[in-house]
């Protein structure tokens, strides 16, 4: 993490459309940016928001585009869809109001909206976070067929059948396992504390250069989670059988088919997430507030040592 203070001169605001309260604290925010003399510019495909006083409304493309700090109202779910139109982009930073339930990326609340001040004072940290990307490669010349970006993760999935599905894996081209299951999960360190967690894969820190391969209701139990190191390159080919069954999910936000002669690639992506945390981020303390382990100590036993 770099705690160095950071300039933000244009910061663009989106929000989870159709939330009321998202308007509500466009308002709030307003007034923020513009006593430090921020140019504001609110996403018009999803803020419908337009009065006195309001940023000016661009579309999406325009505000990422133009925008060095992109502020996202709204869950985990909104800032990912956000993060994810944001891939490749070294030079923006990404921060979440929370207007969701758990909220493990979108950190800052809407009664704290003065975090967002320090943010702009330079008072923050700078989050750089592992993403993923996906694709769908021909076995026959490597020609790239699809493919997309996951912040938390890919899931390779079972679909319209009750059966599981049967998969090979290979790590940098090395043979690892070829399993029935109902899928195969791998995340990011990000992606650690969602469906991989349900999924009983391990909570991986954020800042780790590593990669979460967790199978999904495997038919062996023996087939366990595995951490790979983030330079890996995972492969993943579909029993001819099972290609009708199968599908490819980006954050669940994205879904790519997979093909007769071809195999799912999975890297880390070039190009690392910013994520903007107000002064006081700690992850420890995320993990104890949101997973609720930050209880009392519990008390000795009548006459206990």
């Amino acid at each position: 993490m770099d705690a160095r203070p950071t300039a933000f001169t244009t910061v663009g605001i989106t929000g989870k459309p159709g939330d009321p309260a998202v308007i509500e604290l466009v308002e709030r925010l307003a007034p923020i940016l513009a006593a430090r003399g921020c140019r504001a510019l609110l996403d018009a495909d999803s803020v419908e928001a337009n009065g006195p006083g309001h940023p000016e409304r661009v579309p999406r493309q325009e505000l990422l585009e133009a925008s060095d700090l992109v502020i996202a109202i709204g869950g985990d779910g909104t800032l990912i869809h956000v993060a994810r139109s944001l891939a490749g982009r070294s030079d923006v930073a990404l921060m979440g109001i929370n207007r969701g339930r758990l909220g493990f990326l979108v950190d800052v609340a809407p009664e704290h909206l003065n975090q967002v001040a320090c943010v702009l004072d330079g008072e923050h940290v700078i989050d750089e976070r592992l993403i993923l990307q996906a694709e769908i490669r021909s076995n026959s010349d490597d020609a790239l067929l699809g493919g997309g970006v996951a912040i938390n993760e890919v899931v390779v999935h079972r679909w319209n059948t009750a059966r599981m599905i049967e998969l090979s894996t290979r790590i940098d081209g090395e043979p690892l396992s070829d399993h029935r299951s109902d899928g195969l999960i791998i995340a990011s360190p990000t992606g650690s504390t969602a469906y991989a967690m349900a999924g009983g894969g391990p909570i991986a820190h954020p800042n780790l250069h590593a990669m979460v391969l967790v199978p999904v209701c495997p038919h062996t139990l023996s087939n366990r989670p595995l951490v790979v190191d983030g330079n890996s390159c995972i492969e993943i080919t579909v029993h001819p059988g099972f290609i009708d069954q199968v599908r490819v999910s980006c954050d669940s936000q994205k879904d790519l088919t997979v093909h007769e002669e071809c195999r799912l690639v999975v890297s880390a992506h070039p190009t690392p997430l910013r994520l903007v945390h107000p002064p006081g981020y700690s992850y420890f303390n995320l993990l104890r507030a949101k997973l609720g382990w930050g209880g009392p100590p519990s008390q000795p036993a009548h006459g206990g040592a």
